[in-house]
């Protein structure tokens, strides 16, 4: 923000950078005038990242850093999380909206990998090819088209029509397959796909089956050991969204039957913290199942985009107040104002919080120049611009109001 001086300046904002972020978020930063920021390859944990914290202003991760309710509490400049990823699992939400800290994530930027990483091994499971490498490795010919097909004219079922979901449609009707699709809330089809109802039909259908759901109660334990049974005989199986939707153990007898020809899992319900600590699954060892490390969006397009996509949301935040895509306090797409002052105010949802805070600016005589405000169940967030100097006395009268959390002048 060139035009307007910000009340805390950009010198003194502290920025640390977890689990390897891509350097472009780095750029991004140094870019808006935001020079302290640290990056370290590895995640932290527990007392290691409480210490660290202490006068982090901005706190950017990935999937491995768990950022608890004690580490929040105990973070004592922090404003805001970025989670460079898709998810915000590792964040305590609720209490970083207690404490009126701001929590982003990139819900979108690696779409692209991830569906192509499903029709890659959509591609090689239907055509066998895990089990042939396998036996090559072990000095064996397995040269014949036994249970091996093409994509075109198949039938692929996709569990979830969110981003990722509708992505994979496109991918797979462009390669000539059949696509179906099952979403708890309706969803509108691209291009020639058709909804089911049941999952159970989805199952029964389908040739190949992948999962793109959301870690929620719902969906938890959602494809059980029953739900798999009706699943098309020759069928083979993906999971590249969370590793608690699916009965692994049901999964393996399958496999080992025969039943499901193959399978490609991405997500697992337990996951090792680092590349340093041991993975166990039930699924090891199988020669027609592939598995790979939680890498569904991992590439160095998505972590760019990711990159750039977080830290602009954090750099909104800082310059702005925006909070577009916040999990936690209200989002307010914000204009700029020139010539005004600018007060962020972070508080509970309770009656009467507004009339109080615009008591005060009457008290002071303060004409205000625009006024914004976005509440959810829990919190309000309100932004007031107004002409005239900042005031420590005003803005300490707004700090002593009911149910308010946090007030600051931004510029």
């Amino acid at each position: 923000m060139s035009e307007q001086q910000l009340s805390y300046p950009k010198e003194k904002i502290n920025i640390l950078l977890l689990e390897n972020i891509n350097p472009k978020a780095v750029e991004q930063f140094n870019a808006a005038g935001y020079e302290n920021v640290e990056l370290l390859k590895k995640a932290l944990q527990d007392e290691e990242l409480i210490d660290k914290l202490q006068g982090v202003h901005i706190l950017g991760i990935r999937s491995k850093t768990q950022v608890t309710k004690e580490v929040l509490e105990k973070a004592d400049k922090l404003l805001a999380v970025g989670c460079f990823c898709i998810g915000t699992n590792q964040v305590d939400l609720d209490t970083a909206a207690e404490l009126g800290i701001t929590v982003f994530n990139s819900p979108y930027s690696n779409t692209r990998s991830v569906a192509e990483l499903v029709i890659a091994e959509a591609i090689m499971l239907i055509r066998r090819i895990p089990e042939r490498n396998h036996a090559a490795h072990l000095g064996k010919w397995m040269k014949d088209n036994q249970r091996s097909y093409e994509l075109r004219g198949k039938t692929i079922g996709i569990v979830g029509y969110g981003h990722i979901g509708s992505q994979v449609s496109v991918l797979a009707e462009s390669l000539g397959l059949n696509v179906i699709y099952y979403d708890i809330e309706p969803k509108l089809p691209l291009g020639n796909a058709d909804p089911v109802k049941e999952i159970e039909t989805l199952f029964e259908q389908s040739d190949i089956v992948t999962l793109h759901v959301p870690q929620t109660e719902e969906t938890k334990d959602m494809v059980t050991a029953q739900l798999l049974q009706k699943i098309k005989k020759d069928a083979v199986f993906i999971n590249l969204s969370r590793g608690n939707v699916v009965d692994l153990e049901a999964l393996k007898e399958l496999l080992e039957s025969g039943h499901i020809k193959g399978a490609a899992i991405d997500v697992f319900p337990e996951e090792p913290r680092s590349n340093y600590d041991p993975f166990v699954s039930p699924l090891q060892k199988l020669p027609n199942v592939i598995l790979t490390p939680h890498i569904g969006g991992s590439t160095i397009e998505a972590q760019i985009n990711i990159g750039f996509d977080v830290s602009n949301k954090l750099i909104n935040l800082l310059d702005n107040g925006s909070t577009v895509g916040s999990h936690s306090v209200p989002e307010l797409n914000l204009p700029v104002q020139k010539d005004t002052t600018r007060l962020l105010h972070i508080h509970k949802n309770r009656t009467g919080v507004l009339s109080a805070i615009n008591k005060v600016f009457s008290k002071y005589k303060v004409n205000i120049a625009g006024q914004y405000l976005k509440t959810n169940e829990s919190i309000g967030y309100v932004v007031i611009d107004f002409q005239g100097d900042q005031s420590s006395e005003l803005l300490q009268e707004l700090r002593n109001i009911e149910h308010t959390i946090r007030a600051r002048f931004l510029y």
